[in-house]
């Protein structure tokens, strides 16, 4: 076997297909094997290339282990004489492999080669041909000198901007996109360093095979096309820390101290520096929200002011009671999702303010020392009732309207939101149709997911990014902020499930109902022309309801605490009544035991309170005595922590059945309250034998 292609992937389907073929019609003039190694996508590839492409060897792991090991994997099983790890979002050209084996024959020096990569515009790829990251040469890449210099040898060593794109080089390090080698050299040099999880793994195997004594080649006679990172363009910030962290470790594991004209340790602080920099562009760039309300809560607050006490002011308070209502306005926004879910609803914005208003309100009223004035707490707050959803109503008016022009520029950064569409192909195309026609692409669908899995590659131009039973590592990976459910034929109990295992995603979900006399839950509606979305809530997918869940939780647990310890003592070591053991899953990978008393009277569950303080289980909350249903779709265990009691507990003598344990899970998340969890034990004390 002359050739044995290796390819690793990670939700890339679309991109996958297309390489294979490129790779099958250029590889036909030899004897070939294709490995493909599919580090646990979620875009349904598994089951896509055993039906498409049946001949292939295809290896699923059940986890992401990265580039490096995955290529190990394939690496171990090959049988080719020559080896070529490939990214699956290339293209290659026809007469790749040939001209390649060529220069391999010619050149016995050879220890890896690669072509010329192309952008898919047609540009090169920098990273085809590059030096080793001395920390010299990092630290003009780094710091930016190898961009502003790029045919400077001494600034554009990195990529070698310096070298004629043209010609054969001979090169310190090739990219992981498209490399060439042999078996005597993986057999002399072993296989990629799997303390390399993703970047850095390339360059570290072709500083062992330069030790080893071969030459790596740049042969820009044939091409391919990258597609540069299709399968990392979901998380780019987490993509930047690998980088950083792989060239921090190749550092530390090849250069030896003094070598270099920079030193290591100044290195790390120009990866540290950049680092901060973009944390510090990121925080900003989240801080326009919040700083455009303060703002606005500072005018009103003064012009409230200069009212009460026209002609004078009171400066010196002013300060005070300017700082602790606003951040307690600031705080209720914030609880409300204003700062990360919901930026424009004028709904959660008019909620939160009137919430604010009553916390600043209680404060005249029941801390005398802090009375400032009734009065301007009252006008502030209606004031701020128009103004802080006003101006979010007024962005929204002017993106439709398109006003003066500033309407591309004001929904791209305020209005455009990355929407995910729910539904069957024919629902979903329908909506993405009007969506385009009527809504001037305030919505940006990035993405669709299909009931079930299934070869289509894209609706109306939009591309399927797999199937409902994976949404919430869809939600994650193409970095939705909105998920769309189209009703015609997706089931309630599926979407609302779907919602409910998407906890803590800070994603806003609406669906498109047929009818709209169906109303689910505690909803809000929002007309788009004619297209209406209905806002789907649940009160624990809220920072506010969680951390108010959590308070109570600590509160009820410490009192019982302080006033049973007696009791406890007394059945602990004077009764001496022995502790039973019961092992809960917390998460579908996270299981501990907790302890209970041996009895059937409400004081077993004593010491288990200190597992309530430490927050792995909840007074209120899913039979702890039920397995985790993991391998249903439908089941939404994972949104609720194990529970003392709660209304499967409750209700158990019903025999309930999977789906009404979710039917009851649902309301608790949808009408949670801290009334509610009062009322649930109330039912469990005086019903202790159920």
């Amino acid at each position: 076997m002359t050739f044995s292609i290796i390819i690793v992937s990670y939700n890339v389907k679309e991109f996958l297909e297309q390489a294979v073929l490129s790779l099958q019609e250029a590889l036909r003039p030899f004897e070939y094997e294709i490995i493909i190694v599919d580090n646990a996508s979620s875009d349904g590839t598994a089951a896509f290339v055993r039906k498409r492409f049946p001949g292939i060897t295809f290896i699923d792991n059940k986890d992401n282990r990265g580039f490096a090991r995955a290529n190990n994997q394939a690496l171990a099983v090959c049988r080719g004489e020559y080896i070529c790890l490939i990214n699956p979002d290339t293209i290659v050209q026809e007469d790749t492999f040939t001209i390649l084996l060529d220069f391999f024959t010619s050149h016995p020096d050879a220890g890896m080669v690669t072509c010329k990569i192309l952008n898919a515009d047609g540009s090169l790829q920098p990273a085809c041909r590059r030096s080793f990251p001395t920390p010299w040469i990092a630290f003009t890449k780094i710091i930016g000198l190898a961009a502003l210099f790029p045919k400077s040898r001494l600034f554009g060593r990195y990529n070698l901007t310096y070298l004629d794109p043209g010609q054969v080089a001979a090169v310190e390090a090739i990219s992981g996109s498209f490399m060439l080698t042999n078996r005597t050299v993986v057999d002399k040099v072993g296989g990629l360093d799997e303390d390399f999880f993703m970047y850095g793994e390339d360059l570290d195997w072709c500083y062992r095979i330069r030790e080893a004594g071969y030459k790596i080649y740049y042969v820009p006679d044939t091409q391919i096309i990258h597609f540069k990172g299709e399968s990392s363009k979901k998380s780019p910030f987490q993509q930047r820390r690998l980088f950083y962290e792989a060239m921090r470790l190749f550092v530390r594991k090849h250069m030896k101290k003094g070598q270099a004209i920079v030193p290591s340790w100044l290195l790390v602080m120009a990866i540290y520096l950049s680092a901060t920099i973009s944390f510090i562009s990121t925080a900003l760039r989240k801080s326009v929200w919040p700083l455009i309300d303060f703002i606005l809560l500072s005018c009103s607050l003064l012009l409230a002011i200069s009212i009460r006490f026209y002609p004078e002011f009171p400066w010196k308070p002013f300060l005070l009671v300017h700082v602790i209502y606003s951040l307690i306005w600031l705080s209720s926004l914030a609880a409300h999702g204003v700062y990360t879910r919901h930026h424009l609803s004028g709904s959660k914005t008019a909620a939160a303010v009137i919430i604010g208003w009553l916390i600043n309100s209680a404060m005249t009223f029941f801390l005398k020392w802090w009375g400032f004035s009734r009065w301007v707490v009252l006008l502030a707050g209606a004031m701020n009732l128009i103004v802080l959803p006003g101006w979010r109503f007024s962005l929204k008016w002017l993106a439709r309207k398109g006003f003066m022009g500033v309407a591309g520029s004001i929904r791209r950064f305020l209005v455009q939101r990355c929407s995910l569409i729910v539904g069957d192909k024919e629902t979903t195309a329908k909506i993405i149709h009007r969506l385009h026609r009527q809504m001037e692409n305030v919505y940006k669908v990035t993405g669709v997911v299909l009931l079930e899995e299934d070869e289509s590659k894209d609706v109306l131009g939009v591309p399927v990014v797999g199937s409902l039973d994976a949404l919430p590592e869809i939600i994650k990976r193409e970095g939705a902020q909105e998920v769309i459910f189209s009703t015609d034929r997706l089931p309630y109990d599926k979407m609302l499930s779907a919602v409910a295992n998407s906890m803590d995603s800070q994603i806003s979900f609406k669906m498109v109902p047929s009818n709209l006399d169906v109303v689910i839950g505690k909803a809000t509606i929002d007309y788009m022309d004619d297209i209406p979305f209905v806002d789907l809530d649940y009160r624990l997918h809220g920072g506010f309801y969680q951390s108010l869940k959590r308070v109570f939780d600590t509160i009820l647990a410490l009192i019982l605490l302080t006033v049973c310890f007696p009791l406890y003592a007394w059945v602990r070591w004077v009764k001496k009544q022995p502790l039973v053991q019961q092992e809960i899953q917390l998460t579908e990978k996270r299981a501990m035991t907790i302890s209970f008393f041996k009895s059937h009277k409400w004081w077993r569950v004593l010491p288990a309170l200190s597992e309530i303080l430490s927050g792995h289980i909840s007074f209120i909350g899913r039979d702890m005595s039920q397995p985790l249903q993991q391998d249903s779709p439908n089941s939404i265990d994972f949104s609720l922590k194990p529970g003392l009691t709660g209304l499967e507990q409750v209700n158990r003598w019903h025999n309930l059945t999977q789906e009404d344990r979710n039917r009851y899970h649902l309301y608790y998340l949808k009408n949670y309250s801290p009334w509610l969890d009062i009322e649930i034990l109330f039912k469990s004390f005086m019903k202790p034998k159920v």
